[in-house]
């Protein structure tokens, strides 16, 4: 897999080509690590409103989105009644579409159930981890985000296929998938080796 020369001339993933501020978040964020429950519930969250669209449309509306689900606070969002989801079918600031917005809440409902069973949402998530082999961006689902779709869906998740939920691991760390001629390859596998899990 090819790269593409960064700002500062060093190699990044083709994929940053595609919008200027990919660059940003591909250094900082893509594939680094989480433990955080509230971002693994967010980027899970993300990830099922960019099915069907770009992730630059999703990326650029996020701080929308933060707003219009208190932060993501699953705790918060498990509370959202009718009221909520007609007032976030008005707002332009996010992606409207109702199937999404009430699978947001569901999940927030799930994720309180599996945090009471399991801890947090990074213990369990984290079983799932990937080891990699493959080589980078050359598939978009996995035998590791398969069967975590295959048990979040059984437990009453909802617009959590596998291919999200492999976008999802990419990003959150579960797997790197930075191109091997990546300059940020070795700095998430520095982070990934580091890494503490839950």
């Amino acid at each position: 897999m090819s790269t593409i020369p960064g700002p500062d001339g060093q190699p990044r993933c083709r994929w940053c080509g595609a919008a200027p501020e990919f660059f940003d978040y591909h250094d900082r964020e893509w594939g680094y690590p989480v433990a955080d429950d509230v971002r693994l519930f967010e980027k899970l969250c993300l990830e099922s409103f960019q099915s069907g669209l770009s992730w630059r449309t999703i990326l650029a509306k996020r701080e929308n989105f933060r707003a219009a689900f208190a932060g993501f606070d699953f705790n918060k969002v498990a509370e959202f009644d009718e009221r909520d989801v007609q007032r976030l079918l008005a707002d332009a600031g996010i992606v409207r579409h109702r199937g999404k917005i009430e699978a947001v809440i569901n999940n927030a409902k799930r994720a309180q159930e599996l945090v009471a069973t399991e801890g947090s949402l990074a213990a369990y998530f984290w079983r799932f981890e990937a080891p990699g082999g493959h080589e980078p961006q050359t598939m978009s689902t996995s035998a590791e985000s398969e069967a975590l779709s295959k048990a979040l869906k059984k437990l009453g998740w909802k617009f959590v296929g596998p291919t999200t939920v492999f976008a999802f691991m990419q990003a959150m760390g579960l797997i790197n998938d930075h191109v091997e001629n990546c300059v940020v390859r070795s700095k998430v596998a520095d982070a990934r080796a580091g890494f503490r899990k839950p």
